[in-house]
C-alpha cells in the first residue's frame, strides 16, 4: 500500500509498541487466541471522495485545511493509501451482547490506523468500513452512508451538547455498492458505501478486558490493564491491586456521569453491550441510537430490542451499572478482593444519582434539588414530588422532551398566579404532538404542575433571567434527530451534501437560537413516526 506524506503528523503508536500482537498476519475471519490485536490494512475501494470534514478535529489532530482540501487526504481516509508513520491494527476483544456472553468479538469494520500526539494530547485514528479484518466473521468490514452519516453527525453532535463522546474527523464516499438487509427482513439491497474517521485518545472498551479474563489470560489482561493505567491514567501511580481498584472506581465515576447525560438530553444508546462502553467515559460505536422526540421511557430505537427493550432510555442507568459488574468481575483475577469491586460500584450509583440531581435541577432553572441529607425536612418531598409529577405529566400525552423544556424556560413564572390558562400554557404548545386540546385531566395536572414549580423557583428568591440562562445551557435547541438524519442521507445518496454540511454546522452550536434554521429545531413530523431510519432502525451497517 502506497504512503504518503503531505501532511506532517508525529504517530506515537503506543498500543502496538506496548501490547503483544497476533502472530497470525492473515486478515481473514477466525479465533486470535493470542495478542491484543491484529496487524491489518485498510481495503483499498475503487473512487474515494471527501464528503465532509469538521474542521475543529482536523485541528485537533494537527491537520491543516490544505491538507484536507487534496485529493491524498481522501485516499488515506477511503483506505487506499497510508500516511508516514501509521501501523493499522484490529483490536480483540469480547463482550456480553443484550446480556448473553458473546465470546470474540472485535473490531469487525473498524480498523485504527494510529496514534497522534498533538499539543501533549493523543489522538487514535480509526477508520469505520474499511474493509475485513480477523474479527469481522461471516461480514465484509464495510459500511453504508446512511449509518456513516448517523455517526459522523451525531459524534460531533454529542461533543457540542456537551456529552463526552468520540469525535469524528471526516467522511468518506466509497464509489463501492454494499449490499445490506437494514432489517433483516430478507430484503437486501445496494446501498453506497462510506467510510467515517473516528478519533479518541483510546477506544479501549470492557469487552477488551473480559475476553482476556474468559479465557484466563490473565497476564495478557495485566498487560492491557497496566498499558492503559500509565497512558491514559497516569495521575493514578505505579500498577498495584490498589491501583486496578481505584481505577475501576475512576471508570464507573466516568460512567455515571456520562450516563446522567445522556439522559439530560434524552439520548438512548441503543446498544449498550460491554463491547460499546468505553473505559475512558466517552459515547462510544453510534449504531441505532436515538434522541427522544416524544418522552417515553421506554423508547428503544433499536429493531433488535424492540420486544425486550433491554436498552431501552429509562433502563440505561441500571445497565451501565450491570455492564460495570462484568467489568469488575473481569479484573478480579487482578484485585483478588470483592470489597474494593464492590466499593467500585457503589462510585458509580453514587456519581450517577449525583450527576442526575445536578442535571434536573439545570433542567428546571434551580439552582439544586435538595436531598435528604441537607436538613431540610419538607424540601426533599416536595422535590422529589415536582420531578415525579413533571415526567408523569411529560408521559401522560405525546409531548416533545426537547421542546416541552424549551418552552418552560419562556414561561412568565410572575404571571402563573394570575394569568389567563390559555396565556399561561401557550409557551408549551409546540411540544404537544396532537393538534387537539389538551385532555382535561392533562390541561388541569399541567397547571397543577407549573404553580408548584413557581412557587419552587421562588423558594430560592431566583430571578427571571438567572432562570432562563440556566436552564438555556441544560436544555438544547437542537439535537440530530432520526428524520433530520434521514434528510441528510437522502440528499447525499442522491448527490447533495448540503443538507449534511448544514446539519453538521447547526450542531455546532445546539444551545443558541439560529436564524433562518428554524425546521432543524421543530418536533419530528407525522411522515417520519413510521418511517424506516426515522422510528426503526437496526445494527445493519
Amino acid at each position: 500500500m502506497e504512503t504518503l506524506s503531505f501532511a506532517q503528523l508525529h504517530f506515537d503508536n503506543s498500543f502496538v509498541r506496548s501490547l503483544p500482537a497476533d502472530p497470525d498476519t492473515r486478515q481473514v475471519p477466525r479465533q486470535v487466541l493470542s495478542g491484543a490485536y491484529s496487524r491489518v490494512l485498510p481495503v483499498p475501494v475503487r473512487a474515494p471522495k471527501l464528503l465532509a470534514v469538521a474542521p475543529e478535529v482536523a485541528e485537533l489532530v494537527g491537520f491543516q485545511a490544505a491538507d484536507y482540501a487534496q485529493q491524498e487526504f481522501a485516499q488515506v481516509f477511503g483506505g487506499n493509501a497510508l500516511l508516514q508513520g501509521m501501523e493499522p491494527f484490529a483490536a480483540c476483544y469480547g463482550g456480553h451482547q443484550f446480556g448473553t456472553w458473546a465470546g470474540q468479538l472485535g473490531d469487525g469494520r473498524a480498523m485504527s490506523l494510529g496514534e497522534v500526539l498533538q499539543r501533549g494530547q493523543r489522538w487514535e485514528l480509526q477508520l469505520k468500513g474499511a474493509g475485513r479484518t480477523p474479527y469481522s466473521r461471516g461480514a465484509d468490514g464495510r459500511a453504508v452512508l446512511r449509518s456513516s452519516i448517523r455517526e459522523f453527525i451525531c459524534s460531533e453532535a454529542m461533543h457540542h451538547l456537551g456529552v463526552p463522546t468520540t469525535r469524528a474527523l471526516c467522511l468518506v464516499g466509497t464509489g463501492d455498492a454494499v449490499v445490506r438487509d437494514m432489517l433483516y427482513d430478507g430484503h437486501p439491497r445496494e446501498e453506497p458505501g462510506a467510510i467515517v474517521c473516528r478519533v479518541a485518545p483510546s477506544f479501549v472498551r470492557f469487552g477488551n478486558f473480559e475476553l482476556f479474563a474468559s479465557r484466563g489470560q490473565h497476564q495478557l489482561l495485566q498487560q492491557l490493564l497496566d498499558y492503559v493505567i500509565a497512558t491514559h491514567f497516569p495521575e493514578l501511580g505505579s500498577p498495584s491491586p490498589a491501583v486496578y481498584a481505584t481505577w475501576l472506581a475512576e471508570v464507573a465515576r466516568r460512567t455515571g456521569e456520562l450516563i446522567a447525560e445522556w439522559m439530560r438530553v434524552g439520548f438512548t444508546h441503543g446498544v449498550m453491550n460491554t463491547d460499546n462502553l468505553s473505559v475512558l467515559g466517552l459515547t462510544i460505536d453510534y449504531g441505532p441510537f436515538g434522541f427522544l422526540d416524544n418522552f417515553d421511557p421506554n423508547f428503544t430505537p433499536n429493531t433488535t430490542d424492540a420486544e425486550r427493550r433491554r436498552y431501552r432510555y429509562g433502563q440505561q442507568p441500571r445497565v451501565a451499572r450491570w455492564n460495570l459488574s462484568k467489568l469488575a468481575e473481569a479484573l478480579y483475577p487482578l484485585i483478588r478482593e470483592v470489597p474494593p469491586l464492590e466499593a467500585a460500584l457503589d462510585v458509580y450509583e453514587d456519581t450517577f444519582l449525583a450527576a442526575q440531581r445536578r442535571t434536573l435541577a439545570a433542567k428546571l432553572g434551580l439552582r439544586a434539588l435538595a436531598n435528604e441529607d441537607d436538613g431540610e425536612a419538607e424540601a426533599p418531598t416536595s422535590d422529589t414530588a415536582l420531578v415525579q409529577s413533571l415526567f408523569e405529566l411529560l408521559s401522560a400525552t405525546e409531548t416533545d422532551f426537547t421542546l416541552f423544556f424549551q418552552g418552560l424556560a419562556q414561561l412568565e413564572l410572575p404571571r402563573v398566579g394570575h394569568a389567563e390558562e390559555r396565556e399561561l400554557l401557550a409557551p408549551l404548545a409546540p411540544a404537544y404532538y396532537s393538534s387537539e386540546p389538551l385532555p382535561r385531566d392533562v390541561h388541569e395536572r399541567t397547571l397543577q404542575f407549573l404553580r408548584r414549580y413557581a412557587e419552587r423557583i421562588a423558594s430560592e428568591h431566583t430571578s427571571e433571567p438567572e432562570r432562563r440562562e440556566r436552564m438555556q445551557r441544560a436544555n438544547p435547541i437542537y439535537i440530530p434527530r432520526n428524520y433530520l438524519l434521514q434528510e441528510a442521507i437522502d440528499a447525499a445518496e442522491a448527490g447533495d451534501t448540503g443538507p449534511l454540511l448544514t446539519l453538521l454546522d447547526v450542531s455546532r452550536n445546539p444551545y443558541t437560537l439560529q436564524t433562518g434554521r428554524e425546521h432543524f429545531a421543530e418536533k419530528r413530523p407525522d411522515w417520519a413516526r413510521s418511517r424506516v431510519g426515522c422510528s426503526m432502525l437496526s445494527c445493519s451497517s
